[in-house]
């Protein structure tokens, strides 16, 4: 069946009076002008444009009448109420004990519906008007197969809410965005650990994860300690190899995302559609990108 319990009036990614009020410095100009403005500065300068003014207004676009599943929720889940489910990779208690560790508060650590060490989707039950990701699709080994698992967790006409770092403004920074052709290998080999070159990237290629630092343009010194680094997450990954070890497998921008999204639709890979992408904030790391799962009679 189609879901109409996720439908909502999504907001555009420029709406003219909201632009206007966000932005003091803008408000004389016309609308041709202010449209020319957010096009050629706006999107880079990271201006708000809408009515989204953090991930937990992007988040309460989720209808609350709706069916929806949560992966990775640890201990802040975006989402609540009786209809809402979550998936993670620990039990409550292992969350808890993981946010203790980590000197964060434990108190919102939702009870955890479905668990799954190696963040297997497939021991998910249940179908879903919409299923939402905060910094997980980054993680996927292979980023195909995770697409068509949320499909299949969706009614048609679903919507899967992805908030996804934009790897221009954490620790990434250095890193190139992934590719079509790294995502098409992924999938042809069916790719269930991260490779050795994922874990470099993570282990000895990152710089800092300060976000307003990146804004004003300061990314860290690439090579600072490279040696050391290099060497240690090689003994790491020797040591752990034959585990699955948890690191970004995908680095994306937001515009690199939705190219991949385009081709893959291209492709026959996937059964979604990009409804909205919006761009990274001002000094914030994160996009935000609402897909929606074709119905049979739109699908081509």
């Amino acid at each position: 069946m189609i879901s109409d319990r996720a439908d909502v009036a999504l907001p555009q990614l420029l709406e003219l009076d909201a632009y206007r009020r966000f932005n003091p410095d803008l408000a004389g100009l016309p609308d041709p002008e202010l449209v020319k403005h957010y096009i050629v500065h706006g999107e880079r300068e990271g201006r708000r444009s809408n009515a989204l003014g953090s991930r937990a207004d992007f988040a309460a676009l989720v209808p609350p009448g709706a069916e929806a599943l949560e992966i990775g929720p640890f201990n802040n889940p975006l989402l609540c109420g009786e209809r809402v489910r979550y998936f993670d990779v620990l039990t409550r208690a292992g969350l808890i004990e993981r946010a203790q560790q980590m000197g964060l508060p434990p108190e919102r650590t939702p009870e955890i519906d479905y668990v799954s060490t190696d963040g297997d989707l497939t021991v998910v039950d249940a179908v879903f008007d919409v299923v939402l990701s905060s910094h997980s699709i980054e993680h996927q080994t292979d980023l195909i197969a995770h697409l068509n698992t949320v499909a299949r967790l969706l009614h048609e006409g679903g919507r899967y809410f992805v908030l996804a770092p934009d790897k221009r403004y954490c620790f990434d920074h250095y890193m190139n965005p992934s590719s079509l052709a790294d995502v098409l290998e992924a999938h042809y080999e069916r790719r269930t650990r991260h490779t050795l070159a994922n874990v470099l990237s993570n282990g000895a290629l990152s710089t800092h994860n300060d976000t307003g630092r990146h804004w004003a343009g300061d990314h860290g010194k690439y090579l600072e300690n490279l040696r050391a680094r290099y060497e240690a997450t090689l003994t790491e990954y020797d040591r752990r190899k034959e585990t699955y070890i948890d690191v970004h497998g995908w680095f994306f921008t937001p515009a690199s995302f939705k190219a991949i999204v385009l081709a893959l639709q291209t492709l026959g890979h996937t059964s979604f559609e990009i409804e909205r992408i919006y761009p990274t904030r001002f000094n914030a790391n994160e996009f935000w990108a609402v897909l929606r799962k074709r119905s049979v009679k739109s699908a081509p």
